[in-house]
């Protein structure tokens, strides 16, 4: 490379007395985890052939680009990752022209280049569009096992951003990097295949036929219902609490989608105990001669599900765009393997597997129905309904951390061997500590950012406009000069509003770095400084609408999001 010189990372990176200090060596174990078990559901349903399961991803990766020089005029975006300040243009998204529309040249010729670098790596980078937001976009690869999977997005995202730069681009990675516009994620696929090439989450020709299927279906459904928050905690970070529930993005309440075919057959198995039909695929007649029937799939998607049925695989659509894709794999096979164990227990014990197969399929179904939706996310009345299914809906990371420490977490995570206490007390220490200091350089960029350029470029924005309505007075008495006047009121009262603000940020953020306990600081930073942060927002973005162009000290959400 540039330095000369070549960087060997370990595999694993373990402390001396063997506990887990990294992503990896847990990702591992729970793949050996769901392997095991998985393995003993297989033979008792008469598979010996398999030797071998390993779990499938395929992590899609959302990211902006916006030009290089826009980028360094931006504090905010250069120690956050994230735009503190910034008020909408004229137009967002609405129009979705951008997500329909081509490809713009200067971005085709990044993918191309991004591509390339991909393979030279074995990464097998295919996919490759807009996203919703404008300068939003979005790559995908080709799936492999989940270890390799973790390890390939890492290295995606730094090539992202070096690639970024020989097209004097810079490449945003934070889930909300604008605020008002769709956020960035990772929709992280996730499937168990045999080494003998089967797919035990493909449904079939009938899958109300298919009991091999339809265990594997309900173990996951039972394993993301009662671990649900831990879940949520898998797919946290700070940026992410921005883009959960917001403009195109999952809310942040679990729930899993099944789709039309796979819905119609739990309830039939809930009502009556067994399956008996399908929902066949159909032909759509689209009306024009020239254009040949299209075949109907008897399932549907649905883009507002944080969890969702596609096909033969379920998308996790909830994992934020910056972080390793490794802690949601993990929690994904810890809490399925832990499950299928307490169904092989079953089955091992059983007189007549036939029965006890359908009798752990119908139990697991009903008792974990509630998280089964098939509509629309995003609604206000999902959340309602959702409240009213017990479905928890933790808002924020700091909400969510406590979870690992959850005795039924530790359980879990020791009785599969993928996590112990020790590692786990370690991690929500190590998650509040993260929140701590990502909110910390968040509302310091913000003090600087407001006392060094908003509040200068204001005052001398009102300056002149005094200045300029003195003149006008002085060599014309008569002249209206209320506009200019009534402009100037705004201003002054706005700047007011910020002064006030910012005193009101500097002193929560002194009286935070007098606390020593991470759980208490960190929720006092949610609680307290948050807040106090949004508070400062509000009267900056509001003038940006007041000040004139040329004195206004940053480059706009319009000229970062449309020129590109």
């Amino acid at each position: 490379d540039s330095l000369g010189v070549t960087l060997c990372i370990p595999t694993a990176f373990c402390s001396y007395t063997g506990e887990a200090l990294d992503k990896k060596t847990p990702l591992l174990r729970s793949m050996e985890a769901i392997n095991t078990q998985v393995l003993r559901i297989l033979r008792l349903l008469g598979d010996t052939e398999t030797n071998k399961v390993t779990c499938s991803v395929g992590a899609e990766q959302e990211y902006f680009l916006i030009d290089h020089k826009k980028y360094l005029q931006r504090k905010d975006l250069i120690y956050t990752g994230r735009t503190l300040f910034g008020a909408m243009p004229p137009k967002g998204q609405e129009l979705d022209d951008h997500y329909f529309g081509i490809i713009r040249e200067r971005v085709a010729a990044y993918m191309k280049e991004l591509n390339e670098e991909l393979w030279k790596l074995g990464i097998l980078s295919k996919t490759q569009h807009n996203e919703a937001a404008p300068a939003q976009h979005e790559m995908a690869p080709i799936y492999t096992t989940a270890n390799i999977a973790t390890d390939h997005n890492q290295l995606t995202m730094e090539i992202m951003k070096k690639v970024a730069h020989h097209h004097k681009m810079e490449c945003l990675l934070h889930e909300k990097p604008f605020a008002g516009v769709n956020g960035s994620g990772k929709h992280n696929n996730w499937s168990l295949i045999t080494d003998t090439g089967r797919n035990l989450l493909k449904p079939g020709k009938e899958p109300h036929n298919n009991t091999e299927f339809l265990l594997f279906l309900s173990a996951v459904i039972r394993a993301v219902n009662e671990n649900a928050v831990l879940l949520r905690h898998s797919a946290s970070n700070p940026g992410n609490d921005h883009r959960l529930g917001d403009n195109e993005a999952p809310p942040a309440i679990i729930s899993i989608f099944l789709g039309q075919q796979l819905e119609d057959i739990v309830n039939q198995i809930v009502e009556n105990g067994t399956a008996t039909s399908s929902i066949k695929g159909s032909k759509m007649n689209i009306g024009v001669h020239t254009i040949l029937p299209v075949r109907k799939d008897a399932t549907d998607r649905n883009r507002t599900s944080p969890f969702a049925f596609t096909g033969n695989k379920f998308e996790f659509r909830m994992v934020a765009s910056s972080m390793s894709i490794a802690d949601a794999n993990t929690v994904l096979n810890a809490t399925v393997s832990n499950v299928l164990e307490q169904m092989a227990d079953e089955l091992e014990k059983s007189n007549n597997i036939n029965q006890t197969l359908d009798q752990i399929i119908h139990k697991n179904l009903k008792e974990n129905q509630n998280i089964i939706f098939n509509g629309n996310g995003y609604s206000e009345e999902w959340v309602e309904e959702a409240a009213k299914r017990g479905l928890p809906n933790t808002r924020t990371m700091v909400d969510s951390i406590s979870s690992l420490l959850d005795e039924k977490s530790v359980q879990m995570f020791e009785s599969q061997h993928v996590l112990s206490r020790a590692e786990l007390e370690s991690r929500a220490e190590i998650s509040y500590e993260l929140y701590i200091k990502a909110l910390n350089i968040e509302a310091k960029t913000m003090i600087d950012m407001v006392a060094k350029q908003y509040i200068p470029s204001v005052i001398k924005y009102t300056t002149q406009l005094a200045d300029s309505i003195n003149s006008i007075s002085s060599a014309c008495p008569d002249a209206d000069v209320s506009v200019q006047k009534e402009i100037l009121i705004k201003c002054s009262e706005m700047l007011r509003s910020a002064t006030n603000a910012l005193t009101d940020l500097e002193k929560v953020v002194a009286e935070a770095a007098q606390k020593e306990d991470g759980k208490e600081k960190a929720f006092f930073f949610k609680d307290v400084i948050f807040p106090s942060m949004e508070t400062l927002r509000k009267p900056i973005d509001q003038l940006e609408y007041l000040v004139d162009k040329d004195d206004w000290p940053v480059p706009t959400y319009g000229d970062m999001l449309f020129e590109v």
